[in-house]
């Protein structure tokens, strides 16, 4: 009798759920038992935002380091009021910044001498053949 039971219950979880899946429902709404999941067809994926940083201190680096570790940023650094100020804080942020992007396996590279480009693990940076990706060995390096 307990088998029999269980066997009722059995076939009618499976109606219920075939009437789902063919989109009738003779027994009208599902009952409590049941949860909705919504396809992730129907989700907006994450879009990619480019956004920039300007950086006077050592200390402007952590809203950057913050957006790129999310990993949907790209950050465009202007690093010039900080090159004009202290090369030595630059060296550091320039540092801080490569460790980040090596980290999340992402891109860096100068465009001019005054902005620093960081990407994630999903972009890359096009570089001409004659490029070479940042250093910071000495002052008289050009970013």
């Amino acid at each position: 009798m307990l088998l029999s039971n269980r066997e009722d219950k059995m076939a009618a979880f499976f109606d219920k759920l075939k009437e789902g899946f063919s989109g009738g429902s003779a027994q009208g709404d599902y009952s409590d038992d049941y949860v909705e999941i919504t396809p992730t067809a129907n989700r907006p994926s994450a879009k990619v935002i480019v956004r920039s940083f300007v950086i006077e201190d050592f200390a402007d680096i952590k809203p950057a380091l913050d957006a790129i570790r999310e990993g949907y940023t790209i950050a465009l650094i202007n690093i010039k009021p900080l090159k004009d100020k202290d090369l030595v804080e630059l060296k550091r942020s320039i540092n801080k910044l490569k460790k980040t992007c090596d980290a999340i396996e992402g891109d860096i590279a100068g465009v001019g001498e005054d902005i620093v480009v960081v990407t994630p693990s999903f972009a890359q940076i096009y570089r001409s053949a004659g490029q070479t990706p940042i250093t910071v060995a000495d002052s008289s390096t050009k970013y």
